[in-house]
């Protein structure tokens, strides 16, 4: 009697384990599939960036050679030299890092304190005027140019540094959600605490929302510092001393000068791409929990 039940239930077991295996095959060969994938996707888009980088090194006779070659035969590290003292790179990198500086500056403290009222603090009209911000995403920027343009002629600030920073410290419809829905994560019981203590909300914010809301503030910082470090619209329409101009416009007038230099302007372009590259490397982590919208500290 104890023989057939034990027949019994390896009989029922055995497809039950061979059900088991077959599905963990599965799931195996499904990860594998998703990371060939994954490689073979992103092997596609760092391409063009690494097609950039060995331009660069390589001389003027091998990039016009025909068939092309990928990789340099031959390694001219004297290129970015050459490039940096073709014309006054620093001094615009100076210019460049200037205007960043107080755009991610900005940036940072302005939409965390908007949000910071859109979210913990109650005021008639709340919910309507938070619409009417997010309505702003969907007005394109080339609409708002000229208008801008004329207002900052007015105010006299073109030929000046003040339309690329000014505009970062009054907030942007985007940035001012994602630190909303931060802000939203928020226990309100540590305002209220914070509140029977004693403390305003602007101790609250600066004290207690920035630290906790650290990922969120980051993610703004990264996109803040790559859109000022990249931007070439707006300096060309705002800049017109040479001694002013930032690395955008400088490669620009760069390429102008030697339109078929193409491992100088190589070069000069992935110069000025590393400082984005290396930011994003080392933030990376903050960048992803900060684009989780959810992702904020319950407090």
């Amino acid at each position: 009697m104890v023989e057939t039940t034990s027949s019994v239930t390896k009989a029922e077991s055995t497809p039950k384990t061979k059900h088991f295996k077959s599905r963990k095959r599965q799931k195996k060969i499904g990860k594998i599939i998703t990371y060939i994938l994954l490689i073979a996707i992103s092997i596609i888009l760092i391409s063009p960036l690494l097609w950039m980088v060995f331009t660069s090194l390589k001389p003027m006779n091998e990039i016009v050679k025909y068939p092309p070659t990928f990789f340099p035969e031959s390694i001219e590290w004297s290129n970015y030299t050459t490039t940096v003292n073709a014309f006054p790179f620093f001094h615009y990198m100076k210019n460049t890092l200037f205007i960043t500086f107080f755009v991610v500056l900005g940036n940072v403290v302005s939409n965390s304190f908007i949000a910071y009222g859109f979210a913990k603090i109650s005021f008639p009209g709340k919910n309507v005027l938070f619409s009417l911000v997010l309505a702003t995403m969907m007005v394109p920027g080339f609409v708002t140019m000229i208008p801008q343009y004329i207002l900052f002629t007015k105010l006299g600030w073109v030929g000046t540094y003040l339309p690329l920073i000014v505009p970062s410290f009054f907030g942007s419809a985007f940035n001012i959600f994602l630190m909303r829905q931060f802000y939203m994560s928020i226990n309100n019981e540590l305002i209220e605490a914070a509140q029977i203590d004693g403390a305003n909300h602007i101790y609250i914010w600066s004290h207690l929302m920035i630290p906790l809301t650290k990922p969120a503030l980051i993610t703004i910082g990264i996109q803040s510092f790559n859109g000022a470090w990249n931007d070439f619209l707006g300096p060309l329409l705002y800049i017109h001393d040479e001694d002013m101009y930032t690395l955008q416009i400088g490669l620009q007038t760069f390429q102008n000068q030697s339109t078929t230099q193409w491992n100088y302007l190589m070069a000069g372009a992935t110069l000025v791409m590393i400082p984005t590259v290396l930011l994003f490397f080392f933030a990376q982590k903050y960048f992803i929990e900060g684009m989780d919208l959810t992702g904020g500290s319950k407090g």
